[in-house]
């Protein structure tokens, strides 16, 4: 493969507009979220008196809310044969989720609001990676979900040094901070609206029931092997909450406290597309162990984390994990799903892994109140050895790479 500059430009130059704009939806949706997500665990426990135990609970629900739903959107937009106005509408959700958030007066309205937020991630999510695919060309998928993913970080870090700003400003006013953040939200949400055009259908199509049997029958063993990869490996990827709790114990003050996200997603966001661009020329499952070997030396680092640079080092090396395997599943299920059934495909795939994270957060915020951080951390260190396992049961796929 050339690493070289120019190559590098030309690749970027064949991605389709469309992935770019697709990119600046999420960057901006991730600003608005990323500013309340990033303080709301020291919300919940210091305004509103939760434990570790209720904040693994309100994001394992709120995580699992939203691959429930992107099972049905997924169908529901290959049936369609139109993704983009689905994600409208879960875009337009997650924005309007946001002021419920500055009002809550109890964790459960806070739960009520992270559910909103997640189901409106979870109707946008599948039609979207799907519409990712159907605009790109098959040998720049990986870079292309790369991109939308770097640009979706870069929002994902804004958001957190947003929160620092605005808390310092007006004294760790979590409230107020709150309200900031519907104004990218209602931006995101205009950028889709105006900005994609969705591919045409083919002409003469038929609508197909996508999740009847005869039509599940077309995804392939390698598809569902990738399924039950990406289950075991979010056992793995607890909710990143449990990070913020981790740097909260090393007594930084509160305003400063979502740092810990910037790092991680500034590492993130510059090692997505270099990877994804990898992912297209390279083995796609020792790609995979590679950001599972990393993810087990951030577990093990943050086990050990009771010092504010630690904690950073072992946050960074969690974002590389994540720059690694992110784009890299989805250019995974795009690959092994057929082209009518890929907003399926990505919904059943969603479902799993969002299944897998409910039980991961709930147990990490259990083994976190029992027992303390650094069990919650090996416990993710030992479920990362499990995927490794996984990963040497690799079926024979139609794409070498995977």
């Amino acid at each position: 493969m050339q690493t070289d500059s120019p190559q590098r430009a030309s690749t970027l130059s064949q991605i389709p507009r469309g992935i770019w704009m697709l990119g600046f939806v999420s960057l901006f949706m991730d600003i608005s979220s990323e500013i309340i997500h990033s303080l709301l665990p020291m919300f919940l426990v210091t305004s509103l008196g939760a434990s570790a135990t209720m904040v693994g609970l309100i994001e394992g629900a709120a995580e699992a809310a939203s691959p429930i739903i992107k099972m049905f959107s997924g169908a529901l937009s290959d049936y369609l044969g139109n993704r983009k106005w689905l994600a409208v509408i879960g875009y337009g959700m997650g924005a309007l989720s946001k002021p419920l958030f500055a009002l809550a007066p109890t964790a459960g309205i806070v739960l009520t609001a992270r559910v909103v937020d997640r189901v409106g991630k979870g109707i946008r999510g599948a039609p979207r990676d799907a519409l990712v695919a159907d605009i790109t060309p098959a040998h720049l998928r990986g870079a292309a979900y790369g991109l939308r993913q770097s640009l979706d970080t870069i929002g994902a870090f804004v958001g957190p040094l947003l929160a620092v700003a605005l808390m310092l400003l007006w004294a760790d006013n979590f409230r107020r901070v709150f309200w900031v953040a519907v104004v990218p939200g209602l931006v995101a949400v205009a950028l889709l609206v105006f900005g994609i055009r969705e591919p045409a259908p083919q002409p003469g199509a038929k609508r197909v029931n996508p999740i009847k049997l005869d039509s599940l029958k077309k995804l392939s063993g390698p598809y569902w092997w990738v399924v039950g990869v990406g289950a075991v490996f979010t056992l793995a990827r607890f909710s990143e909450a449990f990070l913020v709790l981790r740097a909260m114990q090393g007594g930084i003050p509160i305003a400063l406290v979502p740092l810990v996200m910037v790092a991680m997603n500034v590492v993130y966001s510059l090692s997505a597309y270099p990877f994804g661009k990898l992912a297209d020329s390279m083995s796609h499952t020792r790609l995979l162990a590679a950001g599972i070997l990393v993810l087990v030396a951030s577990d093990i680092v943050l086990a050990h984390g009771n010092s504010w640079p630690v904690v950073i080092f072992g946050v960074a090396l969690w974002g590389l994990h994540m720059g690694l395997t992110q784009g890299l599943l989805a250019t995974m299920v795009a690959q092994s799903a057929p082209p009518e059934l890929k907003g399926t495909a990505f919904g059943f795939f969603n479902l799993m892994s969002g299944l897998a994270m409910l039980v991961a957060s709930v147990v990490a915020g259990q083994l976190w109140d029992r027992f303390g951080a650094s069990t919650t951390f090996y416990a993710g260190a030992g479920f990362c050895i499990a995927t490794l396992f996984a990963l040497a049961t690799r079926p024979l796929a139609r794409d070498s790479r995977t």
